[in-house]
C-alpha cells in the first residue's frame, strides 16, 4: 500500500467516524453532541496548522550550515554563467 493510499484510507476512516457522530448515528450525551462534535473539524484544522508551524520552526532551528554545498553551488553557477556567455546570453 502506497503512502497516498494510506493517507486516503485514514482520511476516509476519520471522516466516516466523524459523520457517524455528527449525524447522530452513534448515541452520545447531549452536551457532547451539541458542543464538542461540531467543533472537532476546527480543532483538527488548528492542531494540524500548529503541527506544521512547529515542524517549520524546528527545521529552521536545526538547519545546518554546509560550506561544502555552498562552494559546490557557486561552482555550478560559474559553469552555467560561462555556458550562457558562450551561447551569447549576457548574464550579470
Amino acid at each position: 500500500m502506497t503512502r497516498a493510499q494510506q493517507t486516503v484510507s485514514l482520511a476516509l476512516l476519520v471522516t466516516s467516524v466523524y459523520m457517524a457522530f455528527a449525524l447522530q448515528l452513534v448515541p452520545l450525551n447531549a452536551k457532547i453532541q451539541e458542543d464538542i462534535i461540531p467543533m472537532l473539524p476546527l480543532w483538527a484544522l488548528v492542531s494540524f496548522g500548529s503541527y506544521l508551524l512547529f515542524k517549520l520552526g524546528w527545521g529552521v532551528v536545526t538547519f545546518n550550515d554546509v560550506p561544502e554545498a555552498y562552494k559546490e553551488l557557486m561552482g555550478e553557477i560559474e559553469v552555467a554563467r560561462k555556458d550562457l556567455k558562450a551561447n551569447g546570453i549576457d548574464v550579470d
